[in-house]
């Protein structure tokens, strides 16, 4: 049988500090009783003795993390700080000396059973209390915990029954609250630090409404997951998403990959375009001023003018290496058939080094 010790210790602190033992007093007078015809005087003394032990009762410590919270007659009376402190003996006072300064903690979903060798902590699932229905209609497994500290001692002894099952129970209202506003995918995901915070929140607001004397200071999710039962169908829907932002994300690499080169290849072939253009207008006006040029000139002297685009033309011609040149003297020219290569791509053989060194020379004529 597995012992819940927190509710045991609460049990045991709910109950105050034990009753005297009738039985244990009735053999120490028994003692006394003997004593007396023993001892001179022996009554009075020990009803002396008994009366200084029982004042001596009401002396009690305060550790310094502890509060002292008297009560008289089982009513509040005052409360005491660290250090030593007297009371009026039990039964008519009592003392309680409840932590305010640790920080405890409340599991819900789920309870720890303890460590064992070579094995861990071990843990005991409690479905009832970590089963919860999310906003889209899911089921959702929450395991989580509450730590929390006493703000007000007096508050926190008096005010509720069982503070400790009170917070436990309205912490789990809270959760449920929340998961219940919420989506699956969120509480699986990334939505879990919005989960706690809003649980916080609320679970405080709650405590400060029973006046429990109760400061909550962290909500923690130890695990969210889908049941077991369905555990797999949540495991390939997860997968589904995550090749999905997988392949949106390649997707969204290559554009960002081949837009910037589309891009640049665009206004590459633009700026060509446009240097083209300013090529084109530019030649074409020049060819145009030297035209007028010319117009000019050859209205002033005609002949000298024809004569000088004469010379420069076959200037031109005579300097292409790219053109075959025939040259024949006038006697040669009378005896021979005029004869060009029309063909394309007809070309003259190549002449030797030695004669291609040797210039030209017409045999008798221009």
């Amino acid at each position: 049988m597995n012992w819940d010790w927190e509710k045991l210790q609460e049990q045991k602190r709910r109950q105050g500090p034990p009753p005297p033992d009738f039985g244990r007093i009735g053999d120490e007078f028994k003692r006394l009783a003997d004593l007396k015809n023993r001892i001179p005087g022996g009554p009075k003394l020990a009803i002396l003795a008994v009366a200084v032990v029982w004042l001596l009762s009401g002396i009690y410590i305060v550790e310094p993390d502890e509060t002292g919270v008297v009560q008289r007659f089982g009513a509040y009376s005052y409360v005491t700080g660290p250090g030593p402190h007297y009371h009026l003996p039990y039964p008519i006072e009592t003392v309680q000396t409840p932590k305010v300064s640790q920080v405890r903690r409340i599991e819900v979903g789920f309870r720890t059973l303890g460590s064992r060798e070579g094995q861990g902590q071990q843990y005991r699932d409690v479905p009832e209390e970590s089963l919860m229905l999310t906003g889209d209609e899911n089921i959702v497994d929450v395991q989580f915990i509450v730590q929390y500290q006493i703000s007000d001692p007096v508050k926190y002894l008096f005010r509720l029954d069982r503070p400790d099952e009170t917070l436990k129970n309205a912490a789990e209202a809270a959760m449920r609250e929340v998961i219940g506003n919420d989506k699956i995918d969120s509480a699986l995901t990334d939505g879990k630090v919005a989960i706690q915070t809003a649980t916080l929140a609320l679970l405080q607001r709650m405590m400060d409404k029973y006046e429990s004397g109760i400061d909550v200071v962290a909500v923690q999710l130890q695990d969210v997951h889908p049941p077991r039962e369905v555990i797999d169908a949540f495991k390939d829907v997860a997968s589904a998403r995550e090749d999905r932002v997988r392949l949106v994300n390649e997707a969204e690499a290559y554009r960002n990959d081949i837009l910037p080169k589309a891009r640049g290849l665009a206004a590459s072939m633009e700026n060509q375009a446009l240097a083209y253009k300013d090529q084109s207008v530019r030649k074409a006006q020049g060819e145009a001023a030297r035209f007028t040029a010319l117009a000019n000139e050859y209205a002033k002297a005609p002949e000298v003018t024809r004569q000088r685009l004469y010379l420069e033309n076959m200037e031109t011609i005579l300097r292409n290496p790219a053109l075959d040149k025939i040259i024949l003297s006038d006697e040669a020219l009378r005896q021979a058939v005029p004869y060009l290569p029309l063909e394309p791509g007809a070309r003259r053989a190549p002449r030797s080094e030695a004669e291609a060194a040797k210039p030209a020379r017409p045999e008798g004529g221009n």
